[in-house]
């Protein structure tokens, strides 16, 4: 495990003199997100900054050689997985896929890719992953800031408590892995309850297959694979996860239609 960091070990006091909290406040005001809300999220005991995280960007999965990377998402557990995944959601996930014209195996793998079928959501609270980033990795500080009011407005917006989800060390979050720009620009409400929620299935799977069209998937032409490879590329931009995909999502394909 990474060293954690309390924050009120160095004596600071959190809430509205909270470094990260000044860097934000005037987007977040902008957003809609009251101060009172803001004060009250950053005095949370539970803030804590993780160097585990830093580590973790240091050596990204997507950096390994393809076979080391491929060995860990187009295996046989993962296949047996999916296929059992696909009987128990089948009827959800197909009505979807009719409906927004996106191939239903490419989504269950992604889904398989991203969370193992719902079986991971994460190490670290999005709030703490992004807060990390803000005040530990320069380069990566303004993208946070943005990330975390972004964060902050679906909180507060949908009545979620903000130190609640747990995510990747990255920020992303639910069973499709979205960052919270994502979550607010792609999620869609895929079982007409009014409300797009990142771990029930119905939404995931209709919020995965809408990011993939509104970045370009080839709903007339499916076989197009060069677009289909770019929509995938554009949810993690990495050749290495492209690949991933797309053979689990053959795998996934084999496996179930032959059983």
């Amino acid at each position: 495990m990474g060293k954690l960091i309390p924050l009120l070990i160095f004596g600071l006091l959190l809430g509205e003199d909270d470094p990260v909290l000044s860097s934000i406040r005037p987007d977040a005001l902008k957003m809609g997100i009251p101060e009172e809300y803001l004060n009250k999220t950053f005095s949370h005991s539970g803030i804590t900054v993780h160097d585990k995280i830093l580590e973790r960007f240091a050596k990204p999965y997507e950096k390994k050689s393809w076979p080391e990377y491929r060995k860990l998402f187009v295996k046989e557990s993962r296949i047996n997985e999916g296929n059992v995944f696909y009987k128990k959601h089948q009827k959800t996930l197909e009505d979807i896929s009719n409906n927004i014209k996106v191939d239903a195996f490419l989504i269950l793998s992604i889904v398989g890719v991203e969370s193992n079928f719902g079986r991971h959501k994460g190490k670290f609270t999005v709030f703490n992953s992004l807060y990390t980033q803000i005040t530990k990795m320069p380069r990566r500080s303004k993208w946070a800031q943005k990330e975390l009011v972004a964060f902050l407005a679906l909180c507060y917006k949908d009545n979620i408590p903000p130190h609640s989800i747990k995510g990747s060390y990255a920020g992303a979050f639910g069973y499709g892995q979205f960052i919270p720009s994502s979550f607010n620009a792609y999620a869609i409400d895929g079982n007409s309850d009014g409300i797009r929620q990142p771990y029930i299935w119905a939404d995931v799977f209709a919020s995965v297959g809408n990011y993939l069209v509104k970045n370009g998937y080839p709903v007339s032409n499916p076989s197009n694979n060069a677009q289909v490879y770019k929509a995938v590329y554009a949810y993690n931009h990495a050749d290495n996860y492209v690949k991933a995909v797309l053979e689990l999502r053959d795998e996934l394909k084999k496996r179930i239609i032959t059983n």
